[in-house]
């Protein structure tokens, strides 16, 4: 006589509960972080970091008018045949570089500011447009100082003003590293605040 088996877990059971085990998320749920299991979360990043760089590019315009109405004027004066300086000592051509420079590290604050609070949850795809829209920025100003500034053809303007009467130099960078004084500081400020106030990933449940 033979004793009985003991009933096996019939196969198509579910296993026992495992309270360790992260509960199942119905399909196209968002994790707690806001961001979609299926990939369209990512798109979305995509997307406002594209209007955060056109953003930010288009404020190029503004920091280009302020350039070109803070920076000093490089004197130029003509005898007739030469344009050349009229103070050869003097240090307007550094001001200039100056001032762009410093016009460019404030606006890198504001906007590494602006767009921390705008999405304090960061990313890649944001802090990218934040750097390329910033030095698309710069860019851009440099060619609206230009553009807007005293007349770019210097011949031209000394033969209209006449011989002997001083004139503005065009607006001009020296140092044209001086356009990523903009977007590094961006990137300073943004990674700094996220950082120091941006979201904390939870901690991992211990192991017993």
């Amino acid at each position: 006589m033979t004793a009985p088996l003991t009933p096996s877990q019939p196969p198509h059971e579910p296993p026992p509960h495992d309270p360790w085990q992260a509960p199942a998320q119905p399909s196209g749920a968002t994790s707690p972080h806001g961001y979609e299991e299926d990939g369209p979360g990512m798109k979305t990043e995509v997307r406002q970091a594209a209007v955060i760089m056109v953003a930010v590019a288009v404020g190029g315009v503004l920091l280009g008018l302020l350039w070109m109405w803070l920076a000093p004027r490089v004197p130029l004066i003509s005898d007739g045949k030469v344009v050349y300086l009229k103070d050869t000592e003097g240090e307007q051509a550094i001001g200039v570089d100056g001032t762009f420079t410093l016009l460019s590290l404030g606006f890198g604050l504001v906007s590494g500011v602006v767009v921390f609070l705008l999405r304090k949850r960061g990313g890649i795809p944001l802090v990218a447009g934040l750097a390329l829209g910033s030095l698309l920025g710069a860019l851009l100003a440099w060619r609206v100082g230009i553009w807007l500034g005293p007349e770019t053809d210097v011949v031209a303007h000394a033969k209209s003003v006449g011989k002997g009467v001083v004139f503005d130099a065009p607006l001009e960078l020296k140092a044209m590293g001086t356009v990523l004084a903009w977007p590094v500081a961006a990137l300073a400020v943004h990674l700094g605040l996220t950082g120091l106030f941006g979201p904390r990933d939870p901690e991992p449940y211990p192991v017993p």
